[in-house]
């Protein structure tokens, strides 16, 4: 498998890029947990009692409308910290975070991770660089669902998603990408089928197997490598 080097399977950049003992002052106010695609971590517009550092796992950033539709506005994996807003002076977020591929996270209660902040510069910095990372990924997903066909929308979340959880079996079902990416259950279904025919992936009963990542990044949209190397620039190197 290729990765990033913001994504190392098993490990979380943030984390990783903080010095040594400012990464093990935070490690001990953490636990770790395996969590089930589909749990929530935090309400949208409620405050967030925990933030989330994703190791093989990737959360989605979900809004939802009056009438209870959703769609997601932001992927984290990690390279990143679900629920870390508390650094940009806020409590609480737009977005509820919901796990959408299982897999191991480390915790860190609100007022922790409030503590840590406050002594390191270094966490501050990252995290903060995090949050513009994210903003940009967010931007552009946005400029990706007005413009580009759904099959490279589909390959590029396919990519994101394979990058972040560090394996090639993703827990996914069709209904659920369908309904992450705002589009129809039978288009999905469609587009999943001429993927597979193309022998990107394999599919079956809620598991996507990921065959060929170069033929998805081939097919997927600009947007892909966009994000990517934005923030790439954002949180390489160490923080200091």
């Amino acid at each position: 498998m290729v990765h990033t080097e913001l994504n190392v399977p098993g490990k979380n950049h943030l984390i990783e890029s903080l010095p040594e003992p400012e990464r093990t002052r935070l490690m001990e106010k953490c636990d770790t947990l395996t969590l089930a695609a589909g749990s929530m971590l935090f309400q949208a517009n409620r405050p967030i009692e925990a933030a989330y550092f994703p190791l093989t796992g990737m959360v989605s950033l979900v809004g939802t409308t009056e009438e209870g539709h959703a769609i997601e506005v932001g992927t984290i994996g990690n390279e990143g910290i679900a629920g870390g807003f508390i650094a940009l002076g806020s409590d609480r977020s737009a977005s509820a975070g919901m796990v959408q591929c299982s897999g191991d996270f480390l915790r860190i209660m609100v007022e922790d991770l409030r503590a840590e902040l406050g002594r390191s510069r270094a966490l501050n910095e990252i995290v903060q660089r995090f949050a513009h990372a994210l903003t940009n990924q967010i931007s552009q997903s946005l400029v990706c669902n007005q413009t580009h066909p759904i099959e490279e929308r589909i390959c590029r979340w396919l990519l994101m998603a394979h990058d972040r959880v560090g394996r090639d079996e993703l827990d996914l079902t069709q209904e659920f990408i369908a309904q992450m990416l705002g589009i129809r259950r039978p288009t999905v279904t469609v587009v999943a089928g001429l993927i597979q025919k193309a022998g990107l992936i394999r599919y079956s009963r809620g598991r996507i197997t990921i065959l060929d990542r170069q033929g998805l990044q081939n097919g997927a949209c600009e947007c892909y490598d966009v994000v990517r190397r934005e923030a790439e620039r954002l949180l390489s190197g160490p923080a200091v």
